[in-house]
């Protein structure tokens, strides 16, 4: 097995909108990949996709080497998922939920209920146990959604959106957890708007624009391929991501700088 995660014209259309066009992945197992896009670019379609919530139009997709299509369940018991709506069932408690979860992977009994009070611990909701997740705060229900997708001890993590609405001690607790799944030699799929904490957490990034790839390899090359660009018009220094993401999209839509753009009517 050479990918954790590989597609190949991987396509998805509703009518005549083409949300994904022909889109090629390689993410190396080990590998925290970050996927990128402005709103609407198909990050979430693909996601969806990779995951088995949607069928592809056309293509192909690969997980730990075994065809998702083919071998849907094969491929489902290997992997985690937190997708952006979290879904979670509102009227059991965190650790029914994760009991629920837990058996529907095939765990047995002892080793679910270990493993949730485990997670339970480490999310900071051991105190919780009472409550209805309903009843859960926005962060609260990010951190059990979290320990769900993980409790089957997952070889790829599928993340959408996981620090939205998120506080920042919830999100280090995130962070230390995922970074702790790469070490252990996991793989990682994230897509956030949270450009920062994409930097931090990712070495390697995709971006998607109007369903297509546009950039795609390490984000350090990638940073060396735009800072090149940069030189040509004059401008010095480390690009962060949001300035790499920025004018990579800004150059696709022929945009403005917005540090050239002007609103006269706001003082």
């Amino acid at each position: 097995m050479n990918s954790a995660i590989a597609t190949s014209g991987l396509t998805r259309t509703f009518g005549d909108f083409v949300a994904v066009d022909h889109v090629n992945l390689n993410v190396a197992p080990g590998q925290f990949f970050g996927f990128l896009g402005p709103n609407g670019a198909g990050k979430s379609t693909t996601i969806k996709m990779l995951t088995g919530l949607l069928a592809p139009t056309s293509g192909s997709i690969e997980v730990l080497g075994v065809n998702f299509t083919k071998y849907p369940l094969e491929v489902k018991r290997q992997i985690g998922v937190v997708p952006e709506g979290m879904a979670l069932l509102g009227r059991l408690t965190a650790p029914e939920y994760l009991r629920f979860v837990g058996e529907m992977y095939g765990l047995d009994r002892a080793t679910t209920l270990q493993r949730s009070e485990e997670l339970l611990e480490f999310m900071n909701l051991a105190s919780e146990t009472k409550k209805l997740i309903t009843d859960f705060s926005h962060g609260m229900q990010k951190k059990l959604a979290l320990a769900a997708a993980v409790i089957h001890a997952p070889r790829i993590l599928f993340l959408d959106e996981p620090f939205e609405g998120v506080d920042a001690v919830a999100a280090g607790t995130l962070k230390q957890m995922l970074q702790g799944m790469i070490a252990r030699g996991a793989t990682i799929f994230l897509t956030s708007h949270v450009l920062e904490i994409v930097e931090r957490l990712c070495s390697h990034v995709a971006i998607i624009h109007r369903g297509k790839l546009i950039a795609n390899g390490p984000l350090e090359e990638l940073r060396s391929g735009v800072y090149a660009q940069s030189e040509q018009d004059g401008q010095t220094g480390r690009l962060t991501l949001e300035e790499i993401f920025i004018r990579i999209i800004g150059k696709q839509e022929g945009a403005t700088p917005a540090t050239e753009q002007e609103l006269s009517w706001l003082g």
